[in-house]
């Protein structure tokens, strides 16, 4: 058999460069920008074959011909090639292709040789990619809203290095608004009650601006720690009881300890980031200030009052006279408040700040993960990146991470008690186990609602897509073992063209196409393709091991077969070593063997 020493790790684009090599012979007067559209994908019927391509169809147009004409030509090029064993015209333009075997065996190989970098993009030192996710406010513990946008988040930064960006994974905190504030005054409560006060909550409460916001029981250790620290200093019977004499003292002190558990959560959950960007810090440089007056000088900022709206009033309207952002020249379907009423930043032209300061340190693109409430914020948002870049722009995209609903056998689970409200980030972990969460959160679209049963999410049964891709690759890791199977170098050189049975062959079909689907999920931002693609190569590897227990002849290990049970350990090997590199896109520790 041919082996095919150099194939590339992604046989799509190597049929691609193929299909747009034939089409050049075949239509030499074709515009080079009409191949643009040209693309290889597995087609939707497996009946059809291994790939097809829309080639004839997308070019039928430009070419002046009819698309079956078309695609009967290059259906006769591309039989003549040896990585093709069959070219039929199909519908309107299309053409589906069957690879020819020993090409679609040679992945084998080259998984083996290449590892778990099997799959990454070819791009080198690709563009420079800011991923900021969670990004929660600091006010209280980590809950499960925030663990979705967590889990997805780093997926896509793993996800976008995999495919060959250099990612800087971010976390920016709001701790310049009035609910960091409001944490201050609730921090200061538990300070006082630490003292041993005589006040009652209530009355404390009715003494504060807003009242009091923040009453879980998680804030407790942050007035013991205040007690600690400044002893009776910030009491009312040592200093004024004045706010302004202990509330930015008291604020960072809770934003602080705050920051400590939510990096504690995220770790807990296998996240860490590798920049905190403060939003006060940014205010207290004046990078908002410099941003908006860059842009006033641009003329993308002037005073002017806006209309009201319709139907319900948004928070930041006001019938008067403000310095407005004028994003509906960026698409955006109304022009944005800069400053309040008392002359303060908005949370937008802050968020301004923050973009600038992205943009400033040279990233290429900036990918933001929200929660799906923040929907209406996109526009803006949009509009904002596209003028702070005008002069070199910058991609700039938002994935939104709808509700989780967290059951226990179909019931609604209770709240958390130590949070007040919600369930914790680190309930959830206790719970089920880091892995667990992790691919469960990604099993589902992202802005699709989600259920997470507790019950289901640890069931040992094939419905558990969890446990089946983990049992796929315990499987193939006992086999190994009981093979006393020789490294990945040795098995690389495995006769893989005594592999022939359906089975056998579709597993090694999934396997090749695991570039393409990396590729393509990082293209949409779509980190759950991964667990679905994990799935399924799981089932494919525990069909092969069922037809196994029925047919001795497909059996991983014969002693009789030598050469054949190398080519199956070769096999067996390869679909463990993608199982671990989509684990690692997830976040999830592959198991060496099921309890």
């Amino acid at each position: 058999m041919e082996q095919h020493q150099d194939a590339p790790q992604d046989i799509f684009a190597a049929l691609r460069i193929e299909v747009l090599a034939c089409l050049r012979r075949l239509l030499p007067e074709l515009p080079e920008e009409a191949l643009a559209r040209v693309t290889v994908e597995p087609p939707r019927d497996v009946s059809h074959g291994d790939m097809s391509t829309n080639g004839a169809m997308v070019v039928a147009k430009p070419a002046r011909q009819p698309p079956a004409r078309i695609a009967a030509q290059l259906a006769e090029a591309l039989a003549r090639l040896p990585m093709v064993s069959e070219a039929v015209p199909a519908g309107p333009g299309f053409v589906n292709l069957r690879l020819a075997e020993d090409y679609l065996l040679s992945q084998l190989p080259l998984i083996l040789r290449v590892g778990e970098a099997y799959g990454d993009g070819q791009s080198g030192q690709g563009a420079a990619v800011n991923v900021e996710y969670v990004s929660a406010n600091p006010t209280g513990p980590m809950h499960v809203g925030h663990c979705r946008g967590a889990v997805v988040g780093d997926a896509l930064a793993n996800l976008l290095a995999k495919a060959g960006a250099r990612v800087t994974k971010e976390y920016y905190i709001n701790d310049a608004g009035a609910q960091v504030q409001a944490l201050g005054y609730a921090a200061y409560w538990r300070y006082l009650q630490a003292l041993g006060t005589t006040l009652t909550e209530d009355a404390y409460a009715a003494s504060i601006p807003g009242g009091l916001q923040y009453r879980g029981d998680y804030l407790v250790p942050v007035g013991e720690a205040l007690r600690e620290q400044y002893g009776d200093a910030l009491a009312p019977g040592a200093m004024p009881a004045d706010p302004a004499n202990w509330i930015d003292v008291v604020r960072s002190f809770a934003v602080a300890r705050m920051m400590e558990a939510i990096r504690e959560d995220l770790a807990a959950l296998g996240v860490e980031h590798d920049v905190f960007i403060s939003e006060a810090e940014l205010v207290r440089r004046g990078v908002a200030d410099q941003a908006i007056a860059e842009l006033a000088a641009r003329g993308m900022v002037y005073e002017g009052v806006l209309e009201p709206p319709k139907g319900k009033l948004p928070e930041d309207w006001e019938p008067r006279p403000q310095t407005l952002f004028a994003s509906t020249r960026f698409g955006d379907d109304v022009d944005r408040p800069l400053r309040k009423s008392d002359g303060s930043n908005t949370y937008f032209a802050n968020d301004i700040g923050n973009h600038a300061d992205k943009i400033a340190r040279g990233f290429d693109e900036l990918v933001q993960v929200w929660g799906a409430d923040h929907g209406g914020y996109v526009p803006r948002m949009k509009a904002a990146v596209a003028a702070l870049s005008a002069e070199k722009p910058i991609g700039f995209s938002v994935v939104l991470t709808q509700i989780v609903k967290v059951l226990k056998g179909g019931e609604p689970v209770r709240m958390s008690k130590r949070a007040g409200t919600y369930i914790t980030l680190r309930d959830l972990i206790d719970e089920v186990g880091r892995d667990a969460v992790r691919f469960t959160m990604l099993t589902r679209k992202s802005d699709a609602q989600m259920d997470f049963d507790l019950d289901k999410v640890v069931e040992q049964s094939r419905d558990n897509p969890v446990f089946y891709v983990q049992y796929a690759h315990a499987r193939c890791r006992s086999v190994l073992r009981q093979a006393e199977a020789p490294v990945q170098a040795e098995l690389a050189a495995a006769p893989v063209n005594l592999l022939k049975d359906p089975a056998e062959l579709a597993l090694i079909r999934r396997l090749s196409l695991w570039p393409r689907v990396v590729e393509g999920a990082a293209a949409a931002r779509e980190p759950h393709r991964i667990a679905f693609y994990l799935g399924d190569l799981a089932g494919d590897f525990h069909i092969l091991w069922n037809r196994g227990r029925d047919d001795a002849t497909l059996r991983f290990i014969r002693a009789e077969e030598p050469d054949a049970t190398r080519a199956r350990l070769a096999l067996v090997a390869a679909t463990a070593i993608v199982i671990r590199s989509g684990l690692a896109v997830m976040g999830v520790a592959p198991v060496e063997e099921m309890r």
